[in-house]
C-alpha cells in the first residue's frame, strides 16, 4: 500500500517472477522499506535500472520520514526539487485531495498547477504569485541540475502545455522559498490559511514542506474537522 502497488505484485517481485518493475515502482518500494540510498541503489541494479546522480535522485532518507511521521496534527508533505509528492502524512494527503498513489507527474504539483489550471486549490487572486513562484523555484532547481535530462525535458513539456509557464520561464527569475504564506479553499472544510515551512535538505534535491495554521483564523479548528473527514475521506475511497 505504501508503495501503490499491489500485494499480488509485490509477492511477485520478492519471488524475482512476472515483468521487471520500473525504476519508479523500485524507487517507491525503497520508501515504503525506508532503505538508504545505498540499498535504494542496490534494488535498482537487481532490477536491471541505472543508479541516477546522488544529488538528484528523490530518495528520502530514513531519519526524515521519521521527523515527519511526528508531525501528526499539521499537514506535511515531502517533494523532489521538480514538485513531485513522494510523500505525505494523512492530513498532507487530506489537504492536496487529488494526488494518485503511483509515482509521476499526476503527483507533482508544478505540473498539474500549470497543465491543469481548473484544479488548482487556491483562491484565484493568488495564481498569478503562485505561478511566478513555481517558475523561480524550478529556475534554481534547472540551473544547480545544468544538463540534467529529465529537468530539461520537464521544462519542455511544461512550454508545451502552458503559455502561462512558457511566459514565465523567459522572465529567468530564480529563487528558491524557505517559507510562504499559503491559502487553501477546500471542499469540505472550505478556507484554509497556513504559515508554510520548506525544509530543505543539504543537496537541495528534498525539501520538506510543513503547513502551520496561520494565527488569528478558524484554520486550527477547520483543519481538525480535516482530520476527521479527510482521514475518512482516505478510508472509504
Amino acid at each position: 500500500m505504501l508503495a501503490g502497488v499491489s500485494v499480488d505484485y509485490y509477492s511477485r517481485l520478492e519471488q524475482s517472477r512476472g515483468a521487471t518493475p520500473s525504476a519508479g515502482v523500485v524507487n517507491a518500494v525503497a520508501r515504503a522499506l525506508q532503505c538508504d540510498r545505498d540499498q535504494r541503489d542496490h534494488l535498482l541494479y537487481l532490477a536491471g535500472h541505472p543508479v541516477p546522480p546522488r544529488s538528484a535522485d528523490g530518495h528520502i532518507r530514513p531519519g526524515l520520514i521519521a521527523v515527519a511521521d511526528r508531525l501528526v496534527d499539521v499537514p506535511a508533505v515531502i517533494v523532489t526539487d521538480l514538485g513531485e509528492v513522494i510523500w505525505a502524512n494523512p492530513l498532507g494527503r487530506a489537504l492536496f485531495t487529488d494526488l494518485p498513489e503511483a509515482p509521476g507527474r499526476e503527483r507533482n504539483l508544478i505540473w498539474k498547477w500549470f497543465e491543469d489550471p481548473e484544479s488548482r486549490p487556491m483562491p484565484e487572486e493568488d495564481w498569478e504569485k503562485i505561478s511566478a513562484a513555481h517558475v523561480s523555484d524550478l529556475r534554481a532547481t534547472y540551473a544547480r541540475r545544468s544538463g540534467d535530462r529529465l529537468v530539461k525535458e520537464f521544462v519542455t513539456d511544461l512550454i508545451e502545455v502552458s503559455d502561462e509557464f512558457a511566459e514565465l520561464w523567459e522572465r529567468h527569475d530564480v529563487a528558491v522559498r524557505r517559507s510562504d504564506i499559503k491559502v487553501f479553499t477546500h471542499h469540505d472544510v472550505g478556507r484554509l490559511e497556513f504559515r508554510c515551512e520548506v525544509l530543505l535538505t543539504p543537496d537541495d534535491d528534498i525539501s520538506l514542506l510543513v503547513f502551520f495554521p496561520f494565527e488569528g483564523t478558524e484554520t486550527a479548528s477547520r483543519l481538525e474537522l480535516l482530520g476527521v473527514v479527510g482521514t475518512q475521506s482516505l478510508t472509504t475511497g
